[in-house]
């Protein structure tokens, strides 16, 4: 067993010295909301038993012997980028090429599919999500933007479901994000009680790193205006000093969560399988979880390899180990490339800064409006040896840095590091990567460095990018994905799922569009959109060899697994704004039929 049962998940905690400890509200990479909740999961140290998960759901359909013919196949291989056939064997590809070609070879030997001109990709590929954080708040009601636009019809639908409760049964929600919501900027008890007054009602911002909570939830856990704050992480108050519902940070949360008698109905193992069920349907063969260990610390990684173990995990999975448990990881033998092509340690994760619409993001001037420029949750000299140290070690950084200074800072470790005489372990990553100058753009080509864009923020919140965090000149440095590939620099799109859903085609779309989904018809930086093939091929090939796996997966080449999508219509001749609506036919991992739009639909 790598993990200590007896050791508390916040004992793990070891962040060395760094800010993160202080909860600075940034994103779900460091909120340790998740391990609030899954911790105090029923299931315990089942979840590392194979012979547990062998009970939870469906084994995977055996791996399939089969010619496609007459097909549309782009293969993401440089050496041959279009094939009009397909041959799969052992859950490899077997052949690719012309229909008539491979029909003369293989098609007395193989059962043939016809495509009727259908189109074939490699299967996409999630390069940043938090697989066990979805899987434990994907259970709670979601009150979010992408649901309901307007905080009052959120509110009016919370009070609907509070009507059906048992008596003191708690009412739990996420995804409240007052940046995308038309309504007030948080939620107190003057908008909470009036959803009940006789039920706890604790609502989740939708960074894990605030919550929301009514008077009854407040009486419940005793806290009153003689409640004295952790300065880290205080309570929001009123004109009086009541606490007024408002739970600013981690320590102030589970003051209240921790109450609820309820939170050990948390079923985490089913969580696990839908998220990997819901991965399918988008055409998602491989995901990587970044920050591994955030929700049930360093077990996570025996969860990963029973759960691969067992046959029942539809979808790859690559991680990174987080930083914030790096005593108890060194205390392991997890290594770079452990595992085997279900579940593989992939990267070592460091959070630098916060985000950019929680304002704080660490940024070389203040944000628009404000006297506040970002937090850095590492200082400088301790991020340059972390990178030293976890480089020495054989680790590929993948460093999350979203504000300008935060990235000259990233850029400066990993410069130090090279002058040192150390290696990188290439490709390191820059996540999110978010605000970027020409001159960032030049340091990171010549470091061999690859960003990942969550797109995300140009289509959710360019609009408020634009207008409230930092105006119009700086917000056109956000997601510089043309730049980067003019300069020769591979990069990726990402979900960062909870923050945004993972949808491959959605991604897709807003590179190629740079469309705002506040104010359809405009664009931020349009300048910045690529084509469709970049954006493909971001989320294809790219993606596999920033997740150090383009040696078996990413494109369709004999040899690597047979890891495809099959969709409905040609991304290539789809109208771009369009493209997220293209429907997922089939998805194949291994030679294996994981998703079935057709069974779907029967269902």
């Amino acid at each position: 067993m790598l993990f200590d049962s007896e050791t508390s998940f916040e004992a793990q905690l070891d962040v060395s010295g760094s800010s993160m400890s202080a909860d600075h509200h940034g994103c779900p990479c460091c909120s340790t909301i998740p391990a609030s909740m899954a911790a105090i999961s029923e299931f315990g140290d089942q979840l590392t038993d194979t012979r547990y998960w062998s009970t939870r759901g469906p084994k995977l359909p055996d791996s399939e012997t089969a010619l496609w013919l007459n097909a549309k196949v782009y293969t993401m291989d440089e050496d041959r980028p279009f094939a009009e056939a397909l041959a799969i064997r052992d859950g490899k590809i077997l052949a690719v090429g012309a229909s008539d070609e491979l029909l003369v070879e293989y098609g007395n030997d193989l059962p043939i599919i016809d495509a009727a001109g259908g189109v074939i990709l490699p299967g996409f590929i999630e390069p940043h999500m938090h697989f066990l954080p979805i899987a434990t708040i994907g259970q709670l009601e979601d009150v979010g933007p992408f649901r309901f636009s307007k905080t009052e019809d959120a509110l009016a639908h919370l009070k609907c479901l509070a009507a059906q409760l048992e008596p003191d049964e708690w009412l739990l929600a996420r995804q409240f994000d007052p940046s995308l919501q038309e309504g007030p900027s948080e939620l107190t008890v003057e908008q909470l009680d009036a959803v009940s007054q006789t039920h706890p009602v604790l609502i989740y911002n939708a960074s894990l790193h605030f919550a929301y909570c009514n008077t009854k939830a407040l009486d419940t856990a005793g806290i009153t205006a003689d409640t004295p704050d952790d300065p880290a992480s205080p309570y929001g108050r009123d004109a009086s000093g009541a606490p007024n519902g408002v739970l600013k940070g981690n320590r102030a949360i589970g003051t209240v969560a921790r109450h609820n008698p309820g939170r050990g109905n948390h079923d985490l193992a089913a969580g696990a399988l839908a998220v990997c069920a819901r991965a399918n349907r988008q055409g998602i063969t491989t995901m990587c979880d970044q920050a591994t260990g955030m929700t049930r610390g360093i077990e996570e990684v025996e969860i990963y390899e029973a759960l691969a173990a067992s046959e029942r995990m539809s979808v790859r999975l690559r991680y990174s180990l987080s930083y914030a448990l790096a005593k108890r990881w060194d205390e392991t033998e997890v290594a770079f490339g452990r595992g085997n092509a279900w579940v593989r340690a992939a990267g070592w994760k460091i959070v630098s800064d916060g985000s950019n619409q929680g304002f704080s993001g660490l940024q070389r001037s203040p944000y628009l409006y404000q006297d506040n420029a970002g937090l850095a949750y590492v200082e400088p000299d301790q991020l340059t040896e972390m990178v030293k140290e976890r480089t020495a070690q054989g680790w590929p950084l993948v460093i999350h840095a979203n504000g300008d200074l935060a990235i000259d800072r990233v850029l400066d470790a990993f410069e130090a590091t090279v002058e040192s005489g150390l290696s990188l372990v290439e490709p390191c990553r820059i996540e999110h990567c978010s605000i970027l100058h020409d001159e960032q753009i030049e340091r990171i080509r010549a470091l061999g460095l690859s960003p990942s864009f969550l797109i995300g923020h140009v289509y959710y919140w360019g609009h408020a990018m634009r207008d409230k965090v930092f105006g119009e000149a700086k917000a056109v440095l956000l997601d510089r994905t043309r730049a980067c590939e003019e300069a020769g620099i591979r990069w990726t799109l990402h979900s960062d799922e909870p923050v945004t859903n993972m949808n491959p085609l959605r991604c897709i779309e807003n590179a190629v569009t740079r469309g705002l989904w506040k104010e359809p018809g405009q664009q931020l930086a349009p300048w910045e959109s690529v084509s469709v093939m970049s954006a493909l091929r971001a989320m294809t090939i790219d993606a596999a060899w920033q997740c150090h796996s383009d040696h078996e997966i990413g494109s369709l080449v004999p040899g690597k697994f047979a890891d495809f999508v099959v969709l409905a219509e040609d991304p290539m001749l789809c109208e771009p704004n369009a493209l997220q609506d293209i429907a997922i036919k089939q998805t194949w991992v291994g030679g294996r039929l994981v998703y079935d739009d057709a069974q779907d639909e029967q269902n």
